[in-house]
């Protein structure tokens, strides 16, 4: 697939989306943000892709926010429009894996998007901020409801207010990030992720997904309920079948995807 603004690959069952605009630190633009969702989708059909995970091109940032030569000219319509929240939710609803490879820059746009993905991992020169307060602004791509739910409302509440930039081992403490590796193995790092990953049935992360992203915005007595549902579901499948016979008789399982 050829992109202006992103360079797409697989590597065995990991689609790798790299941002590739390294000379404006990987800022997002809005011809970015259209070709961010075609290659999500893509990553999504491909049978063959298991595992899809974002990184930004270049030493010095994952995406350093939102290009602000265009937010300049945003007005209230435009505004109002999806955009990086967009991008967010269909890394959220995509019914694969998604990581995000975090080196560097980790900013604004950038942030929320890392946000969108179901786990985050980040090399030790990352930096993560929402300033957009600074701008006379807030963020809009999701960072006032995705961070607290993630990290709670008081470090959330400190990053959105205060602005200011925290390391990596910060971001580790406070739950943002999972995993922190030096820099030179971030991408074998996610890429042995994606590895593991496709170890399991396909439906596997897909239902896991389901539950946790939705069972959140419901009550715990819901939450119970569409586990048990979703489990019981599982529990027709050849997979499960499958799953339980490799175990018993100690050999890899063959998925069938259903």
């Amino acid at each position: 697939m050829h992109f202006e603004n992103l360079l797409y690959e697989t590597r065995g069952p990991l689609a790798l989306i790299t941002i590739n605009r390294p000379a404006k630190l990987n800022a997002i633009s809005l011809a970015t943000v259209d070709e961010l969702h075609a290659a999500i989708a893509a990553a999504a059909d491909d049978p063959s892709v298991r595992v899809l995970a974002i990184t930004g091109a270049g030493d010095k940032a994952f995406a350093a926010g939102s290009d602000l030569a265009e937010v300049v000219h945003r007005d209230l319509n435009k505004a109002l429009e999806p955009i990086v929240q967009g991008v967010a939710e269909r890394l959220e609803r995509c019914p694969k894996p998604t990581i995000a490879a975090i080196n560097g820059i980790c900013f604004g746009g950038g942030l929320e998007v890392a946000l969108g993905c179901d786990l985050r991992v980040a090399g030790r020169r990352a930096r993560f901020a929402t300033p957009e307060g600074k701008l006379g602004i807030i963020p809009g791509g999701g960072a006032t409801q995705r961070l607290p739910r993630l990290v709670g409302r008081a470090w959330a509440l400190d990053m959105l207010l205060m602005g200011e930039p925290i390391d990596a081992e910060r971001a580790l403490h406070i739950g943002l990030v999972t995993r922190l590796v030096d820099d030179a193995d971030l991408l074998a790092t996610v890429q042995h992720m994606a590895e593991h990953l496709a170890g399991f049935a396909p439906l596997v992360p897909r239902y896991m997904k389901a539950m946790v992203h939705a069972g959140m915005e419901g009550s715990l007595a819901a939450g119970l309920a569409m586990e048990k549902f979703a489990q019981a579901g599982l529990c027709e499948t050849a997979d499960k079948q499958e799953g339980l016979a490799a175990f018993l008789e100690k050999r890899p399982p063959q998925w069938q995807g259903r």
